[in-house]
């Protein structure tokens, strides 16, 4: 799992970048077309990240419940996104990658709930997730990649 994680890592320090490219009001912009915007983005993968490996093992996530509300599937942006928040996912893009490198080395993910993702990928242990992560969030940061041609 260590080139798993690894590549996680990368892929979250790809999507910082966009925290020192784009202004707030850029990070806040729903291009036509699009029904989300860059920091939506964001949110969302460390969403999905910490119910992917936390909840699925019945572990409590590092996360509030008022960004789960925020950014969980089936979720829209709903407003522009402030500073204070911007800088907190900043933080938790980084900081949890290792908190989650440090939890699955202490083997806290033993107990995982399987469960069958949207697109049919059945995910029966962490080590599932952790790939599915890796395929989610690489969704998301093309995703980005097509925003951000409509952003000025």
């Amino acid at each position: 799992m260590e080139t798993e994680l690894n590549l996680w890592e990368i892929n979250r320090k790809l999507l910082l970048e966009y925290f020192e490219s784009y202004s707030l009001e850029q990070l806040n912009t729903i291009p036509q077309g699009f029904n989300n915007n860059l920091i939506w983005n964001i949110g969302h993968v460390i969403v999905v990240q910490q119910a992917l490996l936390y909840s699925s093992s019945n572990l409590p996530g590092n996360i509030s419940n008022e960004m789960v509300n925020l950014y969980k599937p089936g979720t829209f942006p709903t407003g522009n996104t402030q500073q204070i928040e911007v800088n907190s996912l900043e933080e938790l893009l980084i900081s949890l990658v290792e908190k989650t490198k440090i939890d699955y080395s202490h083997q806290r993910f033993s107990s995982f709930t399987p469960r069958k993702t949207p697109i049919g990928f059945n995910i029966d242990a962490v080590e599932d997730a952790i790939i599915f992560n890796n395929y989610h969030e690489a969704l998301h940061l093309g995703a980005m990649m097509a925003i951000k041609k409509f952003i000025k």
